[in-house]
């Protein structure tokens, strides 16, 4: 079981660290094999945004972004295809750490600039591999709208991740709302729950589901969705699930 631990703050606001959260839980009998710092590597690597993108005069498939976070104003030469002008993006500066999307191996490379068909190249526009996020590399990782430019990206999408055994006698745990539960009672803290469909105003019926054999099972329920849009989740729940 993989919990976030901003996620998990949200459900239970406390002040522990990563770490006492892990010992708390695992004395409690939630055992914590491992806490995941993702983002920890992330230095130099900043929420930017990108001003103007212009075509490369000596490359048809490059073009020149004028991005910007904070104090940085770079050109970066990119051959992303899915780059445009108001993006907010990853902006990895000189000396930054990423992976290299093109090893065979996890590899990690430190970003200097250099030119690419005769423009100078100040940094670098993210995609997810190169951040270490996932294995997506055919484009560069746009960020939200309200993104904080200028801010560290470790600060905005940088969290800790704890790593839980749980064993088959405590199913409750199996979820954040679980943890959340078991957390609040050992801090004797609260725990916010997420609001919850109420179902008992819908309409009821027997025909939805038929039992052929009663005696190996007693009662079953099920529920019909309808009008149902599909769409990109929100930027939040992408995150979380991340």
């Amino acid at each position: 079981m993989r919990v976030p631990v901003r996620w998990l703050r949200d459900l239970v606001p406390n002040d522990l660290t990563t770490e006492e959260i892990a010992e708390r839980l695992t004395m409690a009998g939630l055992e914590a094999e491992s806490i995941e710092k993702i983002g920890a590597m992330w230095e130099g690597v900043y929420v930017g945004h990108v001003q103007k993108v212009e075509q490369h005069p000596n490359a048809d498939r490059l073009v020149l972004a004028t991005v910007e976070a904070g104090e940085h104003r770079l050109t970066v030469v990119t051959g992303a295809p899915n780059i445009a002008k108001g993006q907010n993006v990853a902006l990895a500066v000189n000396g930054a750490k990423l992976v290299d999307p093109y090893a065979d191996e996890f590899k990690m490379i430190t970003l200097k600039p250099s030119k690419l068909r005769g423009i100078r190249s100040e940094g670098m526009v993210c995609s997810e591999k190169e951040l270490g996020l996932s294995e997506e590399h055919e484009g560069i990782m746009v960020l939200s709208d309200d993104a904080p430019i200028g801010t560290p990206l470790r600060d905005y999408l940088g969290e800790d991740v704890i790593d839980f055994e749980i064993t088959p006698n405590l199913v409750h745990a199996f979820s954040m709302v679980g943890i959340a539960r078991e957390l609040a009672a050992l801090i004797r803290g609260e725990a916010t729950m997420p609001d919850f469909a109420d179902l008992t105003s819908y309409e009821q019926t027997d025909s939805l589901v038929t039992i052929d054999a009663p005696d190996l099972c007693s009662r079953y329920i099920g529920i019909v969705v309808d009008n149902v849009k599909v769409e990109p989740s929100p930027d939040w729940i992408q995150r979380r699930l991340n």
